[in-house]
């Protein structure tokens, strides 16, 4: 069977939600889709550290409502709110629309297979060792309390003049079942070398175990979560 769908969008709709959740008739449609790829490139780029894993944003006939799940809300919020005012300024100056922020802290970054990859990315352009960094991140992730973990590199590993693959697989990544919560995450290393791609794959288990974990009905189409902390500004 060849992998050749995303992992997200191949479940977006069916058991994963969507990540602009707003609708547009088609002559205002195109516009709406740039202002979000606007929004999560600006918020990406100037907190690349805060380990900003999703970027939901949610529109109004008024105002757009922006998500930001972060391991690291402190850096966003800043001393007493000041931070995030002023975020919530430019992004007002860059759309020219009413913007409302609200952070959502992640209990656990190793939960996301974005913030994974992210991390590994960060210690390849670091020039740590490659095969240390995979294996560190797939045992930190098992300890997370993950089902499985599956981790593959891609370019000139080690500054090899030839690129190639490195890959780490512990517990189980059943990617055809679409009932399993596969997490999947993407991110490029800038060496000197060139650029290395890496992957990563996190299995959490069944979503009807975690709904019945959470002790809720979580509706058709949607994944029930744990309850976070959130910082509305």
């Amino acid at each position: 069977m060849g992998q050749k769908t995303r992992p997200t969008g191949f479940r977006v709709g069916i058991v994963e939600d969507w990540r602009s959740r707003w609708y547009a008739p088609k002559r205002e449609f195109g516009q709406l889709l740039m202002e979000d790829i606007k929004i999560r490139t600006f918020v990406k780029n100037k907190y690349k550290f805060a380990g900003i894993s999703q970027v939901i944003i949610e529109r109004t006939r008024d105002h757009v409502n922006v998500h930001l799940h972060t391991a690291r809300p402190g850096l966003i919020i800043g001393r007493k709110g000041q931070e995030v005012d002023k975020l919530k300024g430019e992004l007002e100056v860059l759309t020219g629309r009413r913007m409302e922020l609200k952070i959502v802290e992640l209990s656990n970054p190793f939960h996301s297979a974005k913030l994974v990859a992210e991390d590994i990315a960060q210690q390849l352009e670091k020039r740590g060792s490659f095969r240390r960094a995979i294996k560190k991140a797939a045992e930190q992730v098992m300890e997370a309390g993950a089902a499985g973990v599956k981790i593959l590199l891609s370019g000139r590993l080690g500054g090899a003049e030839m690129s190639r693959q490195e890959k780490i697989i512990r517990g189980s990544i059943p990617l055809s079942t679409l009932q399993r919560h596969v997490d999947y995450g993407f991110a490029s290393s800038l060496t000197t070398m060139g650029i290395i791609g890496v992957k990563v794959w996190i299995d959490h288990g069944n979503y009807k175990d975690e709904e019945s974990s959470d002790g809720s009905d979580a509706k058709a189409g949607q994944v029930s979560k744990k309850p976070k902390r959130s910082h509305k500004r």
